[in-house]
C-alpha cells in the first residue's frame, strides 16, 4: 500500500496562494483538497497523494509563493480518518464522549487530528480548517470516554508545544439536542 501524505501551504496573499496551488498540482500528481481564502486575508492550499508526490508539490508551491508563505505542513503516513473528517464523510458512531481540539492555525490542527486518530479507537467527525473561524481550526472526536480522552491528550501535544492550542475539552454524554446541531 502506498503511504498517503498531506501537503499544506498558507500564504498572506490570495494571488500568491492561487499561484502556489497551480504550481503544486502542475509539478506532481496530487489531489487538491482545498484552495481558498481564509481569515484574515490569507489563502490556503491543501493537497494529498503519495509521499514523494506531495513532497514535490509542496516544494513547487512554496517556491512560487516565496516570501508570502506564512506556514507549511508536510505530513506523511496520515491516518485515513483525517481525510474523512476533512470531507465530512465520517459516519457518526454516537460515542459516549465528544472531544474538541481548537487551534490557532490550520496546519497544527491537521497534525493534532492525525495524532488523535492514531492514539485511540475514535472517530474524527469533522476537521474544520479556518472556514468562518477567524483563522482558527478545530476537530471533533467521538468515541468511548477513555479513548476520546487519550486521543485529545495525544492531539494537543504539538499545539501546546507550539503555543497554538486555543482550548480542548472532552464532554461525556453530550445532550442529543447539542449533538443534532453540531454533528
Amino acid at each position: 500500500m502506498v503511504e498517503k501524505a498531506i501537503g499544506f501551504i498558507e500564504t498572506d496573499s490570495v494571488a500568491s496562494g492561487i499561484e502556489a496551488a497551480d504550481a503544486a498540482v502542475k509539478r506532481a500528481s496530487v489531489e487538491l483538497l482545498e484552495a481558498r481564502p481564509m481569515c484574515p486575508g490569507k489563502f490556503m492550499v491543501l493537497f494529498r497523494g503519495d509521499t514523494s508526490q506531495v513532497s514535490n508539490a509542496l516544494r513547487a508551491g512554496v517556491q512560487i509563493a516565496g516570501a508570502t508563505v506564512v506556514d507549511t505542513l508536510f505530513l506523511p503516513n496520515v491516518h485515513p480518518a483525517v481525510f474523512s473528517a476533512l470531507d465530512l464523510s465520517s459516519e457518526t458512531i454516537n460515542g459516549a464522549a465528544l472531544g474538541v481540539i481548537e487551534t490557532v492555525t490550520a496546519a497544527v490542527c491537521i497534525v493534532a487530528s492525525d495524532a488523535a486518530a492514531k492514539a485511540g479507537d475514535v472517530n474524527l467527525l469533522e476537521l474544520r480548517l479556518a472556514n468562518g473561524l477567524g483563522g482558527k481550526s478545530f476537530v471533533l472526536i467521538e468515541g468511548e470516554v477513555d479513548d476520546v480522552e487519550a486521543a485529545v491528550a495525544a492531539g494537543i501535544v504539538k499545539p501546546v508545544a507550539d503555543g497554538l492550542l486555543v482550548r480542548k475539552t472532552v464532554i461525556t454524554s453530550l445532550d442529543g439536542q447539542v449533538r443534532e446541531k453540531i454533528v
